[in-house]
């Protein structure tokens, strides 16, 4: 473990305690294109995630009073769940409370199952996968993210999207889905392309 990162963590957080101008802009330096990524792979890339950025810095910076540091990293883990939860609240925000708008009963046939493959990923560059998630539709997206990111269970991605179990398992399949003719598409264009 890196004790000069985790002196550094504690020195910042007790300066944002104290309303230092300086921690706020160094917090903002050191997180900001961290964050924008975790906010952007919920509400995309659109004129939407500045907002939902600058919220999410504004409850980090009020709230600091609250965080309780845990070592190298807590902080960084304790921000990240901030940005999670002001993404989520601002897609709920945009819905009207209803986050998934493909709310049915899924046929057994088309349930996701946890022995499936995953989509092959590893010849894609990172900002292509980054984008290719953004795309998603809101709802699969969503459910991806949690479950893939934030590792949470289809039953947590059920209580906290107000959805059906097998609605999140029906999400997710079809996000997976949706990645891997993405990832048939651009691996056939590179094919091409040499």
């Amino acid at each position: 473990m890196n004790f000069f990162i985790g002196d550094k963590e504690k020195k910042l957080v007790k300066q944002l305690r104290h309303g230092n101008s300086t921690a706020m802009h160094d917090f903002y330096a050191l997180y900001a294109d961290y964050l924008t990524g975790i906010c952007a792979r919920y509400v995309g890339n659109g004129d939407s995630l500045k907002d939902v950025l600058q919220d999410c810095l504004v409850n980090i910076i009020t709230h600091v009073g609250e965080f309780e540091y845990r070592g190298a990293g807590s902080l960084q883990a304790w921000a990240t769940k901030i940005a999670v939860n002001q993404s989520l609240k601002f897609l709920k925000e945009q819905k009207h409370g209803e986050f998934v708008t493909l709310e049915w009963d899924v046929p057994d046939s088309e349930k996701y199952r946890e022995d499936e493959e995953d989509p092959p990923i590893s010849d894609i560059p990172p900002d292509v996968i980054h984008r290719f998630i953004t795309e998603l539709p809101t709802g699969y997206r969503t459910v991806f993210n949690l479950y893939v990111f934030e590792n949470k269970s289809h039953q947590e991605i059920a209580a906290t999207l107000g959805i059906k179990k097998d609605s999140s398992a029906s999400q997710l399949h079809r996000a997976k889905n949706l990645l891997a003719k993405k990832i048939e598409q651009y691996n056939t264009s590179k094919q091409k392309a040499r």
